[in-house]
């Protein structure tokens, strides 16, 4: 399972061999991304500029950008939630999100392999090589605090 980088050297050697360039922008984001799975761009941005000291944001955006297209990081966009990112990209696995709070976890494949489950024909594919499921309801915290009143 591929997780994120630990070092600014293993995220320079990431980005090289997906044939991208070393950039300080992009060590620090993916390094972010790496750090805190499920970050949306703006807790990127922000962890980045921790790293760097500045970074713009149209810096930020590009990075993500270049290292979602080179599939060193996953884009998951629950409805109604901003995007997010993260670095394991490596298996076909789910998130489960708190619709209270939006915290995002991950849920491993559910059955079997990749894609992890068969759509009933006719589905109009010829080959399913992904599936995506977003498992919806409320984490442990958001469970635990009682309605508030309706009078």
């Amino acid at each position: 399972m591929v997780r994120g980088p630990s070092t600014a050297g293993a995220a320079a050697d990431r980005l090289r061999a997906a044939g991208l360039r070393v950039t300080r922008p992009r060590v620090a984001v993916l390094g972010a991304v790496g750090d805190h799975p499920h970050a949306t761009a703006e807790e990127v941005l922000t962890e980045a500029r921790r790293r760097l000291g500045a970074v713009s944001v149209q810096g930020v955006y590009d990075a993500l950008a270049a290292l979602t297209a080179a599939g060193l990081v996953r884009r998951i966009e629950p409805q109604r939630h901003p995007a997010r990112f993260e670095t394991r990209t490596d298996d076909n696995h789910h998130h489960a999100v708190c619709r209270s709070c939006g915290a995002v976890s991950d849920v491993d494949c559910v059955v079997g392999h990749a894609p992890c489950l068969d759509a009933s024909p006719p589905h109009g594919l010829v080959s399913v090589e992904e599936a995506e499921v977003v498992f919806w309801g409320l984490c442990a915290a958001c469970a635990a605090v009682p309605p508030p009143d309706v009078a």
